[in-house]
């Protein structure tokens, strides 16, 4: 797989800022449009995310023991992993739900000038 990497010139470079395995997706549902922008805002103003995308979802689930099909919104999450912490304390204190999705996955392959975007909004 690395040889695949460097082959798409993906390989860490000590000229370049991003280094794969540092890059994740940070998922998190919300209840509504009006929270999950709000959620995104305030990564954004705290930089620590570059890039949040919302779409509208249907999500089938168990809770307390009984199966719910509800209306959310999903925030996808662009940003360093190192920032996991801060955006799942940032999401518990913003949000509605009692027990809201924060699951986060590496990024695994990007291109080298979007994932330098990345490193440059998080930065102060």
């Amino acid at each position: 797989m690395m040889q695949d990497l460097e082959q798409a010139g993906l390989e860490q470079n000590s000229s370049e800022h991003y280094s794969l395995e540092h890059y994740g997706l940070v998922l998190v549902t919300a209840s509504s449009q009006s929270e999950g922008e709000a959620i995104a805002q305030a990564l954004l103003q705290f930089k620590l995310a570059a890039c949040v995308s919302l779409m509208p979802i249907r999500s089938l689930y168990t809770w307390k023991g009984e199966v719910h099909n509800e209306a959310e919104w999903q925030l996808m999450i662009k940003t360093e992993l190192r920032n996991f912490a801060p955006i799942a304390a940032k999401v518990q204190e913003l949000h509605s739900y009692e027990v809201p999705e924060v699951i986060a996955l590496p990024i695994v392959a990007g291109s080298p000038p979007y994932l330098n975007w990345i490193s440059e909004q998080l930065s102060f």
